[in-house]
């Protein structure tokens, strides 16, 4: 199978097992595999990373609702359609208040940042939630992991002051370019969406032209020296706020939108989101919707595609895959080389066992592959895009070596055993796309 030509992230999921779809679970629900599980949960660890980093506090919040909770936020007349039907519990009668499965958790952070008055002093004040959402989507759009009823959003909300607007897009934007580089996407450029004449937008004008100025500050600021074209698009701002959209190619060359800056008038006018301002008038504070890695199941879609399967090092499911060989002729029909795994001496399983434990104790992730020939154990390990491959017999570890093939690469090598785990952990600490030799 050449990896440069399966584009599609549903068959090299089925290569790769990163996830799965039941019939007794539902369309649009995948299972995450444990090599998928293992992706997944690095993406969450950056994301997470990152959000702390860069000032934001965790918060959580229930997948659940009041139905009244959205027609609040103005996500139940907009988006009733694509939500789950509301669910009358404790046999409330017709006019009960509904519990609704939420589309967004924006409503849920506005609460918590309405749970104590707010000096201007106390601003900006930043939560991050890694948390699901709900689309009922409907069956024939389903697709793998970029279409799905359940995603698992990477998001954080600020609440902030007009003048503060300028330093809190610098810091989101800034974020979301380096976890683009570190994912190994190319920004293709960045667009400002503002308002028109239409008068269809929520707000002052004079509040949308600062908080336009201000995100042109930014992108004048962050795009020349990042090599990015950036440009402005009137009149394609979401009717509440204006916006940064960070523009890519997928693998198929079609442009799309990976990562959004947000901001947002609505929520806090129908929250009534205030601050004490140092006059001890309140003030209506702004809110900035943002993220960095975005939902988890388009995200690993993209980053399957994107790469063909061969993901980053740090991100692979097998960063190693361990080949033990006897150093005996090869039975025939087996090729050439060191024979196959059946009858493995004693001394190469144990130290195998030994390496692979070693591996893994360093947060490595590692899979031994004993089974059949030589051949056919590479051929399995290339198919399911494993990083790393690692042969390992008697001459190696008389020699004190692991002969490794970065498949990626094509690069082989023989690596001091003394020197691997070190080497891999330090890869996998800095997030490197490869294993520099």
């Amino acid at each position: 199978m050449n990896d440069a030509v399966t584009l599609d992230h549903r068959e090299l999921g089925r290569d790769m097992r990163i996830f799965e779809s039941s019939p007794l679970v539902g369309p649009g629900l995948p299972l995450w595999l444990p090599a998928g599980a293992a992706v997944r949960y690095e993406l969450e660890q950056y994301a997470r990373e990152v959000a702390l980093r860069t000032g934001c506090e965790p918060v959580y919040s229930p997948v659940l609702g009041k139905r009244s909770l959205f027609e609040r936020s103005g996500h139940w007349a907009k988006f009733a359609d694509d939500m789950f039907p509301p669910m009358v519990i404790d046999g409330a009668g017709p006019d009960a208040d509904p519990l609704v499965l939420r589309p967004a958790n924006c409503p849920h952070h506005a609460q918590i940042y309405a749970s104590e008055p707010r000096s201007y002093r106390d601003l900006p004040v930043r939560y991050s939630e890694l948390a699901p959402m709900f689309r009922a989507e409907r069956s024939g759009v389903l697709s793998g992991l970029s279409r799905v009823r359940q995603i698992n959003l990477d998001d954080a909300h600020v609440f902030c002051r007009p003048d503060q607007v300028a330093d809190e897009v610098r810091v989101a934007l800034s974020a979301v370019l380096e976890v683009l580089d570190t994912l190994g996407i190319e920004v293709l450029y960045l667009r400002l969406s503002g308002r028109d004449d239409s008068g269809r937008w929520l707000g002052a004008p004079e509040q949308w032209a600062a908080a336009e100025e201000a995100l042109r500050a930014v992108l004048a600021e962050l795009a020349a020296p990042a090599g990015l074209d950036w440009h402005a698009e009137p009149g394609e701002a979401a009717f509440y706020g204006p916006k940064i959209d960070v523009q890519v190619l997928d693998a198929r060359g079609h442009e799309e939108t990976l990562a959004t800056v947000q901001l947002d008038f609505n929520q806090p006018e129908r929250f009534d989101l205030t601050y004490v301002a140092a006059s001890g008038a309140r003030e209506r504070v702004v809110m900035i919707h943002r993220g960095t890695v975005g939902a988890m199941e388009r995200m690993v879609a993209f980053l399957l595609e994107r790469h063909a399967g061969r993901l980053p090092f740090w991100l692979a499911p097998v960063q190693v895959c361990l080949l033990p060989v006897a150093d005996r002729p090869a039975a025939a029909g087996q090729g050439e080389g060191q024979g196959d795994g059946q009858g493995v001496g004693s001394l190469v399983v144990d130290r195998v066992d030994e390496l692979a434990a070693d591996l893994r104790a360093r947060g490595l992730r590692v899979r031994v592959e004993r089974e059949g020939s030589l051949g056919n154990r590479i051929r399995l390990a290339r198919k399911s895009r494993d990083a790393l491959l690692g042969v390992l017999g008697p001459r190696e570890i008389e020699a004190g070596v692991l002969a490794v093939t970065d498949p990626g690469s094509g690069v082989k090598t023989s690596v001091p055993l003394s020197a691997l785990g070190d080497r891999l952990a330090e890869a996998a600490r800095r997030r490197s796309a490869r294993v520099v030799w």
